[in-house]
C-alpha cells in the first residue's frame, strides 16, 4: 500500500504568513500547439512562479547555513526508501520525545494532527514543534530525516532563533514540514520517500512525500 504524505499545491495557495502563494501560467496553450503539431496532436506546457517554501516541503542544511549541501547535494540515501517511525504527539504544543525510541537510521515522523488546519488561519496560529533538548537527542542518536504534520518543527515567535532547525541541519539531518495523512501510517514498519528535485543552489523545495507500507 503506498500513503499519500503531501498537501495538494495549487494556485494561490498559503502555505506560511508572509510567503506568497504560487502563481500558475501557462507557457504554450493547447490551441497555440495546434499550429506546430500535426492535426489532431495538441500539448499543454504550463508554468509556475513558487516560492520554494510551499505545500509539504524539505529543507537541506543549505537553508540554515550558506556551507550546507543544497538539494542537489543531499544524497537520496537521506531522503528515499528509509525505514520509517512515527511519534504520535498529541499533548503539549512542546514536543518531547522519549529517548528510548529507536531512531537510528530512521526517518521520524511526529504526527500531531496539526495537518487537519491547513489551508485554514487557525493552521498558522498555536502549532506544535519539537523541544530544542528532542531536536538534539534525534541528532545524538543519529535520525536520517525528521518530518513533522505541522507550520514548523519549531515555535515561531518573532525574531525566533529556530533551534530545531538549527541543531538538525547542522547534523545534516534533512526536515519535511506540513505533512499530511501520518495518521494512517502504523508506528513503523514502513519505507518513507521525500525527494525533491536536484537544483543547485536552493535549500528548500516540494516533495511528493509518500510511505510504502507492506
Amino acid at each position: 500500500m503506498i500513503v499519500e504524505l503531501s498537501h495538494r499545491i495549487t494556485d494561490g495557495m498559503i502555505t506560511y504568513p508572509g510567503i506568497p502563494g504560487p502563481r500558475l501560467g501557462v507557457h504554450l496553450s493547447r490551441e497555440d500547439s495546434r499550429e506546430i503539431y500535426a492535426p489532431g496532436t495538441e500539448f499543454h506546457i504550463g508554468t509556475i512562479t513558487l516560492a520554494a517554501n510551499t505545500g509539504t516541503y524539505l529543507d537541506t542544511p543549505h537553508h540554515r547555513y550558506a556551507d550546507g549541501p543544497d538539494l542537489s547535494q543531499v544524497p537520496l540515501s537521506k531522503l528515499a526508501d528509509l525505514p520509517g517511525l512515527v511519534v504520535r504527539a498529541h499533548g503539549p504544543r512542546e514536543i518531547r520525545l522519549d529517548p528510548g525510541l529507536d531512531v537510528r537510521g530512521r526517518a521520524v515522523l511526529i504526527h500531531t494532527g496539526w495537518d487537519r488546519h491547513f489551508g485554514t488561519d487557525a493552521y498558522f496560529h498555536g502549532h506544535p514543534y519539537l523541544a530544542p533538548e528532542s531536536a538534539a537527542w534525534l541528532a545524538e542518536q543519529g535520525a536520517t530525516l525528521v518530518g513533522i504534520d505541522s507550520l514548523n518543527i519549531d515555535d515561531t515567535p518573532p525574531h525566533g532563533e529556530r533551534p530545531a532547525h538549527s541543531i538538525l541541519l547542522r547534523a545534516g539531518i534533512p526536515l519535511v514540514e506540513h505533512l499530511t495523512g501520518l495518521a494512517a501510517l502504523p508506528g513503523e514498519g514502513f519505507r518513507f520517500h521525500a525527494a525533491p528535485p536536484m537544483v543547485a543552489g536552493m535549500g528548500t523545495f516540494p516533495v511528493r512525500a509518500y510511505a510504502v507500507v507492506p
